[in-house]
């Protein structure tokens, strides 16, 4: 992705774009390359899961540069329907990025914030939490992705010929 020079009317158009596509597909998480633009930019609202600390923030530009501790959450992905494995990732991230209003922030999250920010800034690098995974989970979580992309085809099919 590249990264934000101007924050502009399209790029605050762009933002709220990927704010209403996240929800109408009942995301917690959505990176701009996920919906074609390639863009720097990533939009979160953790609020839609019960029982965890309430962030809902847009970060444009956003780059991790400090992480420590491990934990191990299950994942799921709107890029990569049907299937959701065991990911670990670092339990507290400190990150720099730009708010919609043009101001350099650092924010901090831990637990399942810091999974969604990872999971979400990974996507920008061109990168699904499939390929975080290793050996068996990774090929049985590939195995489950192709057959809902082969359900998925036929799905398509059926529909086109009815």
């Amino acid at each position: 992705t590249q990264k934000v020079e101007d924050i502009n009317d399209e790029i605050i158009q762009i933002v709220n774009d990927m704010w209403e596509t996240m929800y109408e597909k009942d995301g917690i998480g959505l990176a701009c390359n996920q919906i074609g633009i390639p863009y720097s930019i990533i939009v979160v609202d953790t609020s839609i899961k019960e029982g965890v600390q309430p962030v809902k923030l847009t970060l444009i530009n956003p780059e991790i540069i400090a992480s420590e501790g491990k934990q191990t959450y299950k994942e799921a992905c709107l890029s990569v329907p049907g299937v959701a494995a065991e990911v670990e990732r670092a339990y507290w991230i400190k990150v720099k990025a730009l708010t919609p209003k043009g101001q350099e922030e650092i924010f901090e999250f831990e637990g399942f914030p810091a999974v969604v920010f990872q999971h979400e800034i990974d996507h920008l690098s061109g990168k699904v939490f499939l390929e975080r995974l290793k050996g068996v989970k990774r090929r049985l979580a590939l195995e489950k992705y192709k057959k809902v992309l082969r359900q998925l085809e036929r799905a398509k099919k059926n529909r086109e010929s009815a």
